[in-house]
């Protein structure tokens, strides 16, 4: 007899389904085919071990094992519990009834006892939409799986307990999650808070207009100036998570391995901070066996690259394409998988090797070949992508030693949400954009044309410090955010010279001693 049990493969940051057939028959051997890799193959010690232990007993026939389709490689050590579940299915002793309801992952420990996978949020939302009555999962899964609504979820601690449960003997309760009320209740609490900053207002205010239009920020300065303690406050001031959001950068987490036990819903948008000794393949995604990248784990939130020109030219070129499509598609012999990347980038770097050019009283040691030499490694192409790049100074001791606080992030993140909300109305006809950041040709054209005044202001600049053309966009996206803040309709003079202070480097004049 053929049992069939039932599971899923991913794709992607997308869960495809698998089903595994279980044929007993005369002889002695295990026989696996569809494709599976090591860590599949090595399943049957795991599978047979958890049998026995479980007091089902290893058939002492000849077991086959087809994992269809069979053109779709399988990975990883979660087929373990579907596979266990139809070799004893096969054997008789348990019944089939219950098999084509539900959706089996997890993998099994050599005493039975089930240990969690990564993966399940997308295989539960395929498991819905394929009409499956439920999913059994280890109990380190279920509230993740749970947040599909419209789905049983059991959560089980060993092969035992699953065997028991199909065979109609052991009584399971359902993880039941209110996916929108606990969303609802989960307020992010971040670590750092903006009132902690002394000084810096110009700084503030430049991270306020990145994250009220999803803008790139790239902040030039030398050492100890607070480049990184500010970039470490953003998360606070940025906008909510949508519940849809939560769900896309939950999926792309789940996928990754990075959730951690007993997870639900990512809350608070992701914060990733990578090494400037990464590789190309660990920003974008890929390898052998495809993960995401650090620019998918970024998705909805923040990408933060301290120590800028120290990356690899490669590294940084790679991002070129993925900030400007939002997603970043890998092609390789055996796969080709497409990752979302719709990241806000941070960037710091120091203006010069020393480190000290600009600084208002300690002289920087480098000539100005250096100095161009420095700045050149962040290429034109890349720096295009970037529409603030902001000049920061030390704070001066008499602001160091005030005992008054900041303004808080909470304060700062009120304006934001007003500035996003703005946004969110008026580009409600276009689901591709949510904020001004992301604005086309034509929607740049639409909402963001200044009065003849700010046209005058803005040309005049451009001709004053010799900008490029592509500057001219960058400025009047920025311009419109700054409207949006002042909660004004059209772009004024005064907003289109604040967005025309933040293109520091693209001065024709700056780097010049």
């Amino acid at each position: 007899m053929i049992v069939k049990t039932y599971a899923a493969a991913l794709q992607g940051i997308d869960a495809i389904p698998v089903t595994i057939e279980t044929l007993l028959d005369s002889g002695f051997m295990l026989t696996m085919v569809g494709l599976p890799d090591t860590a599949v193959k090595e399943s049957a010690e795991r599978v047979s071990s958890a049998i026995n232990v479980s007091g089902f007993g290893f058939p002492r026939k000849k077991v086959v094992i087809n994992l269809a389709p069979a053109d779709v490689r399988k990975e990883g050590s979660a087929y373990d519990l579907p596979i266990a579940a139809g070799i004893v299915a096969a054997d008789g002793k348990i019944k089939p009834d219950h098999l084509g309801e539900f959706l089996m992952i997890g993998e099994l420990s050599l005493d039975g006892s089930l240990l969690p996978v990564k993966g399940v949020l997308p295989m539960a939302i395929m498991a819905r939409k394929l009409g499956y009555r439920g999913m059994i999962v280890p109990k380190a899964n279920a509230l993740e799986a749970a947040v599909v609504n419209n789905l049983e979820v059991y959560g089980c601690s060993n092969f035992a307990e699953v065997a028991g449960f199909l065979n109609d003997s052991v009584a399971l309760t359902p993880t039941v999650v209110n996916t929108r009320e606990e969303f609802s209740k989960a307020y992010a609490s971040f670590p750092y808070d903006f009132a902690d900053v002394k000084g810096q207002q110009g700084v503030k205010r430049a991270f306020e207009v990145a994250c009220a239009g999803g803008h790139n920020i790239l902040l030039v300065g030398p050492p100890g100036s607070g480049k990184s303690m500010m970039a470490k406050r953003l998360p606070s001031i940025l906008p909510p998570l949508s519940l849809a959001e939560a769900l896309e950068t939950t999926k792309i987490h789940s996928v990754a391995g990075k959730l951690k036990g007993g997870s639900m819903l990512m809350t608070s948008r992701p914060f990733r901070s990578p090494h400037h000794t990464i590789s190309p393949v660990a920003l974008v995604g890929g390898g052998a066996n495809p993960v995401p990248g650090e620019i998918s784990l970024a998705h909805n939130g923040v990408l933060f690259l301290d120590e800028f020109p120290e990356f690899s030219r490669s590294v940084l070129e790679v991002m070129r394409q993925p900030l400007e499509d939002r997603h970043i598609n890998i092609s390789r012999a055996k796969y080709s998988i497409d990752y979302p990347a719709g990241f806000m980038l941070v960037a710091s770097m120091n203006p010069c090797p020393c480190g000290y050019y600009n600084h208002p009283t300690k002289e920087c040691t480098c000539s100005q070949t250096q100095v161009q030499r420095y700045l050149s490694r962040i290429s034109g192409p890349l720096l295009d992508r970037i529409d603030l790049q902001v000049e920061i100074m030390p704070v001066p001791f008499a602001e160091l030693r005030e005992l008054e606080p900041g303004e808080s992030s909470e304060s700062i993140r009120e304006r934001v949400v007003r500035a996003r909300a703005a946004q969110a109305a008026r580009f409600a006809d276009d689901p591709a954009t949510h904020c001004n950041a992301q604005m086309s040709p034509a929607q740049l054209a639409r909402y963001a044309r200044p009065t003849d005044e700010a046209m005058a202001i803005l040309e005049k600049a451009m001709v004053k410090y010799d900008m490029s053309a592509r500057a001219y966009d960058r400025i009047l996206k920025v311009a419109r955010t700054v409207a949006d803040l002042d909660g004004a309709a059209e772009i004024g003079p005064a907003h289109i010279r604040e967005a025309i202070s933040y293109r520091t480097l693209d001065r024709s004049t700056w780097g010049l001693k």
